[in-house]
């Protein structure tokens, strides 16, 4: 009978073997690398000092191998953006893993599932070396820096790299990339990739004193990188491939996302930018000035607004609204609440209704879509200002004198609340007056509560019109400046949203306003009209031109209105002119045959006039064009 191996002495069970088989191990690569180092009791039974000591040696380099990994890969993973993770790279592989390194990367990079294109293009993207003693210190810059001869060793001297390299598919490079792993520079595989990385006819680092190791990101290469030692240390070990495996890994990861934020962030960037006003129009009789700051760097986007509308009889509608929120979501729905706020103000609807109507639309949104915003409408003819609110700050109206108020503004309530009623009130827009409309992100705060903010900025608006003097208003880009300087730095919790409006107004002796009847002979009489307003601010040198353009548009006027006709000019920095009637047809430009015997008013129009534009209103529509004045 065979004796079972179990029955013998000193022999392991069968099933204790099979399980000491498939345990896995758990040493650590230091712990494993010593006892590799240490000969086995069968072949050195009292092992000399010398053997201890080398394999203390080789526990010590391996553990400081594994502290080196560790402190490099923390040192590129600060790196948010790309070019700080690749100077992470080189900062932390030059001088403690090598002399020399070259980065390259794709040109361009990749970005998400972007398919790759093939032939694709490497870029010298950064190089750094270990610098002679007593030359200048710092790293090496960016791609216009190349490599110069490393310490005494003329077979490192890489001097100069190629900056850019083409990958060709089925060449040495394209498969030494596409293996991911690390390879000696005497390899098979880089002797043949590295002249093609570095460039022809390029000095080539020679035997275990370079290192090639692709950067492979999530879904494809993205690069390269090349370790170089001189002759004056000691050449890499099996041990460093996998030192630099771990940079590569930890670079590329790091790579993608930093590119991947950076689309975020130029998403993110674009979105805002198309949400808010490219520029502020320039309406007759008032300044604008605005700013928009958001709530950090990592947070670009928010649901903060301003807008400035033009809206007939020249008067301009000022908007300035806050979606909760600081998202994408946030930014959509105040692009669709700044585009509806634009659509209801070309009705030249009330500010209460605009806001009646914007709280509609809240609700078609979402139960959970909540804004608040501040709509008011100034009339520069009359010096006056209509406002009305939806849970938004009151503003703040500093007077030419220095005095500045805050606005009592019934609060209402925010806009998605859904059936509340809003109210407007009119007040006095005196001419040097500027009235200030914000965001609760420029007074609210973790430090301060809303009011308290108010206060301080009411306060911040008196003291900057002190230093103008009392028949000076302040210069409108330094006082929003002036007020965004007043934040702490514990007061940047929201987005902010700044919109400054400086009321000029028109003067009654710059404004000429008549009443038409719809007849035949209205044309004329808005002719002769127009040359005597003319006459008198002696303006007679336009004379020939406006009467023209003022017959063309009022002989519209007239054939489709069945109450009297309104014509109104205006004089500034230009003279505009305004034909209002009661048909709510808009005109519409059109090129006449030779045989038409009309039509041809709106081509004059559109040919003399500085601007021409018709708006529609509740009541019929508006005509006007602009000329310059000599």
């Amino acid at each position: 009978m065979t004796e079972h191996p179990t029955s013998h002495e000193g022999r392991q069970p069968l099933a204790a073997r099979q399980q000491e088989r498939t345990r896995p191990r758990q040493q650590d690569t230091a712990a494993a690398a010593a006892a590799a180092a240490i000969p086995s009791p069968a072949a050195a039974p009292n092992p000399g000092p010398a053997a201890v000591a080398e394999a203390q040696a080789a526990t010590r380099r391996e553990g400081d191998r594994l502290r080196f990994v560790g402190a490099a890969t923390r040192r590129i993973a600060r790196g948010i953006d790309l070019d700080e993770i690749v100077l992470g790279l080189c900062r932390a592989s030059v001088p403690t893993f090598s002399d020399a390194i070259l980065v390259y990367l794709r040109d361009p990079l990749p970005v998400g599932d972007e398919r790759p294109v093939s032939p694709f293009v490497l870029r010298l993207r950064r190089s750094d070396r270990l610098r002679h003693t007593g030359e200048e210190s710092g790293e090496a810059g960016p791609e216009s820096e190349r490599l110069r001869p490393l310490l005494s060793d003329p077979t490192a001297d890489l001097m100069p790299a190629s900056e850019l390299c083409e990958v060709r598919a089925g060449g040495a490079l394209a498969e030494v990339l596409r293996g991911v792993r690390p390879v000696f520079g005497d390899s098979a595989a880089a002797r043949a990739a590295l002249p093609e990385l570095l460039g022809p006819g390029r000095p080539v680092p020679t035997g275990h004193r370079a290192i090639l190791a692709p950067l492979r990101g999530r879904r494809r290469v993205i690069g390269a990188a090349v370790f170089v030692r001189s002759t004056e240390r000691s050449a890499f070990e099996a041990s460093d491939l996998l030192v630099a495996a771990q940079l590569a890994t930890h670079t590329a990861l790091g790579i993608d996302k930093a590119v991947l934020y950076g689309r975020e962030a130029y998403i993110a960037d674009e979105l805002q930018r198309t949400m808010l006003p490219d520029s502020l129009p320039q309406p007759t009789g008032v300044r604008l000035a605005s700013r928009y700051l958001p709530a950090a760097e990592t947070a670009r986007v928010g649901g903060d607004w301003y807008d400035a509308i033009p809206l007939p009889g020249s008067r301009v509608a000022l908007v300035v609204g806050d979606v909760m929120g600081h998202s994408m979501t946030s930014a959509a729905i105040m692009g669709q609440l700044r585009t509806t706020a634009q659509t209801l103000a070309q009705l030249d609807l009330p500010p209460q209704e605009v806001l009646h109507h914007l709280d509609e639309q809240a609700q078609r949104l979402g139960s959970d879509r909540m804004a608040t915003c501040l709509y008011a409408v100034y009339a520069p003819v009359a010096h006056r200002i209509t406002i009305a609110n939806a849970g938004h700050p009151p503003p703040v109206l500093l007077h030419l004198g220095g005095r500045a108020e805050v606005l009592r503004v019934p609060p209402g309530a925010p806009i998605g609340v859904g059936g509340v009623d809003f109210e407007a009130v009119e007040l006095d827009a005196p001419a040097g007056a500027t009235l200030l409309l914000y965001t609760d992100g420029l007074v609210e705060s973790r430090l301060r509560d809303v009011w308290t903010g108010i206060e301080q900025l009411r306060e911040r608006l008196a003291a900057t019109a002190q230093l103008t003097g009392p028949d000076h208003s302040p210069p409108l880009e330094a006082l929003c400046d002036d007020v965004l300087d007043m934040l702490g730095p514990g007061d940047r919790d929201d987005d902010i949203a700044l919109l400054a409006a400086r009321f000029d107004g028109i003067a009654p002796s710059d404004v000429a306003y008549w009443y038409l009847e719809p007849e035949d002979a209205a044309p004329g009489r808005a002719r002769r009209l127009a040359r005597r307003a003319l006459s008198r601010w002696g303006l007679d040198e336009m004379s020939d031109e406006v009467e023209l353009l003022v017959s063309e548009v009022v002989t519209n006027a007239v054939r489709y209105a069945e109450r009297p006709v309104t014509l109104r000019l205006l004089r500034t920095d230009i003279l505009r002119c305004e034909v209002g009637d009661d048909s709510p047809q808009l005109p519409r430009q059109r090129r006449a045959r030779e045989t038409d015997e009309g039509g041809r008013g709106l081509f004059l129009v559109n040919r003399l006039a500085r601007r021409w534009g018709a708006t529609r209103l509740s009541t019929g529509k508006v005509v006007w064009f602009e000329m310059a004045t000599r």
